[in-house]
């Protein structure tokens, strides 16, 4: 089960992280339903260093899912000193 679920998170990681990667360049990002009630937020959702956060953030994700992908290091066990 672990690793099943191992598999899924790492699968949600990178879909997450892919997704905060590109959103943010895209077309959908500029023509939403925020921005066309919301019109005081175009200057904040369009500036660039915004757009660079997000983005940041998802490369962030795809490293950590990269970084669940392989399993954890055993610990090198050292066996208990004997008394003379």
């Amino acid at each position: 089960m672990n690793r099943i679920l191992r598999a899924l998170t790492v699968v949600l990681l990178f879909e997450m992280g892919a997704l905060l990667l590109y959103l943010p360049w895209s077309a959908f990002w500029e023509q939403n339903y925020f921005l066309n009630h919301f019109p005081w937020l175009v200057r904040f959702l369009l500036h660039p260093s915004l757009r660079g956060i997000v983005s940041g953030i998802g490369a962030l994700d795809i490293f950590l899912a990269f970084g669940l992908f392989n399993p954890p290091a055993a610990s090198a066990r050292v066996p208990p000193a004997s008394n003379p």
